[in-house]
């Protein structure tokens, strides 16, 4: 009934022009997460960000509220609120590598608008706020209130919106355009146990002295090192062809004093994904196992693990969880993080647990594994998230998104959590157009104008079909 008053409506060149200096504004305050001040909960960066964003839904005409620089609120209208539409305005670190911009200065290059923030997740702020301007502009006439909600804290374990939730009730509706298109409505669980092993102080060698491995829980480690007492390079070199033959890694050698430093490098890759990258860790491990170490307590604990952790093992199969389902796919497992010294060890694995899976099939079982080495396993799950295929929120998106797009409407099941993981029957959708990808978390992060303005479209229509 409206398709065709909002197209027109954001066809217009100004409303282009309106949608890339409202990212910009954003896009300009460094709102990384950093130590927390009196009445900034992370910082002043996040804090400034969500005091420009509020300025923008005031300069549009929304009534706007401040939870305690931890969400800011922006709503349509004073009736009761059907809809929450949930984005972020922190951001990821800069980091290095960037070559068309700096990661604060917007620039428009070819129809894309660079900078940090730009595709997560300042742009669909900007969106969604530029569609609640546009119902009210159009004059369409709603029953219930639609609620953005911006909130400060997504990119370091959403704290923000769990203080929010804590003061006010989820929505009948929810949904969060930090994700991509169509609709994601399954977001597998996870289960990140932490186990260790400890033995007597040795001595006899070769044996392995050292071990680190992994620098964050939910990436797969491109490179892990160890110390090898008593073994010389020479010796070490032809298990090292070998082992690379087998594995796909790289092994660098170099002799401190009586001990031999290994590096081993493999390619990194996100936690939920672990097929797409090459293990480091379990690569070294892989080496090691071949080596003519002592009969240690330390040597038979780095085998107990490779036993449970194979290279290129992406599924527990070993562990004794591997399992899937047709709706959320398969357990995928990442691990991730290793250290070893004279006297123990600790690790932790990333698995991503599909809906089938629970505590008796998954936790138990890892459990299960890892006792028949000796190791101390400690660690809870986390619950997947599943809203129906079926259900009405889910529908109306999706006829929303085949309405201003070329593209079928489906649902998608994925690894990784979104802004909505924990919110009951919310989905993720928007705000990129399948095929694209603008780098997020990386250099040169990039969006799309022209598909921003669409998804405002979509966006618009969503409203008013949920509201209206």
């Amino acid at each position: 009934m409206y398709e065709e008053k909002i197209n027109a409506y954001f066809d217009a060149p100004e409303r282009r022009a309106e949608l890339v200096e409202a990212i910009s504004r954003l896009v300009r305050i460094r709102s990384v997460r950093e130590e927390p001040l009196p009445g900034m909960p992370f910082g002043p960066g996040p804090a400034a960000a969500l005091a420009e964003g509020l300025k923008l839904a005031e300069e549009l005409g929304f009534a706007t509220r401040n939870y305690d620089n931890y969400v800011g609120t922006a709503d349509l209208n004073d009736k009761e609120t059907a809809l929450h539409i949930l984005c972020h305005l922190d951001v990821v670190g800069e980091g290095t590598g960037w070559t068309v911009t700096e990661p604060y200065v917007p620039k428009e290059v070819d129809g894309m608008l660079y900078g940090r923030g730009t595709d997560d997740d300042k742009g669909p702020v900007a969106a969604v706020l530029l569609a609640m301007k546009a119902v009210k502009e159009l004059g369409v006439p709603l029953r219930r209130n639609a609620r953005l909600l911006m909130g400060t804290d997504e990119e370091s374990g959403s704290s923000d919106i769990a203080y929010y939730y804590a003061r006010e009730p989820y929505a009948p509706y929810a949904f969060s355009p930090d994700a991509e298109f169509p609709l994601i409505n399954i977001e597998k669980g996870s289960y990140k146990p932490v186990f260790t092993k400890s033995w007597p102080a040795e001595t006899a060698t070769p044996r392995v002295t050292e071990f680190r491995g992994g620098f964050r829980i939910n990436v797969l480690p491109p490179e892990a090192e160890c110390l090898v007492a008593g073994l010389s390079a020479d010796a070490a070199r032809p298990y090292c062809d070998r082992a690379a033959a087998e594995t796909g890694v790289r092994y660098e050698l170099r002799e401190a004093g009586d001990s031999l430093h290994i590096l081993c490098r493999g390619k990194g890759a996100h936690a939920s994904l672990p097929e797409e990258g090459v293990n480091a860790i379990t690569g070294l491990l892989h080496l090691l196992c071949s080596l003519p170490l002592a009969k240690v307590g330390s040597t038979a604990a780095l085998r107990a693990l490779s036993a449970l952790f194979p290279h290129g093992d992406c599924a527990g199969k070993a562990l004794g969880i591997a399992q899937s389902d047709e709706l959320s796919g398969a357990l995928t497992l990442a691990f991730s993080l290793l250290t070893v010294n004279g006297t123990g060890l600790e690790g932790q694995f990333d698995s991503r647990v599909p809906i089938c899976a629970n505590d008796e099939n998954c936790r138990a079982a890892a459990e299960a594994s890892f006792s028949k080495f000796g190791f101390s396993v400690s660690g809870e799950m986390d619950a997947p998230h599943h809203t129906p295929a079926d259900s009405p929120l889910v529908k109306a998106l999706l006829k929303c998104y085949e309405q201003y797009t070329d593209y079928k409407g489906e649902c998608l099941a994925i690894g990784g959590g979104t802004y909505v993981h924990d919110i009951p029957g919310g989905v993720a959708f928007g705000c990129c157009m399948p095929g694209f990808n603008g780098n997020m978390h990386g250099a040169d992060e990039h969006t799309c104008i022209a598909d921003q303005l669409t998804a405002a479209k979509i966006f618009t229509q969503a409203i008013i079909d949920l509201c209206g």
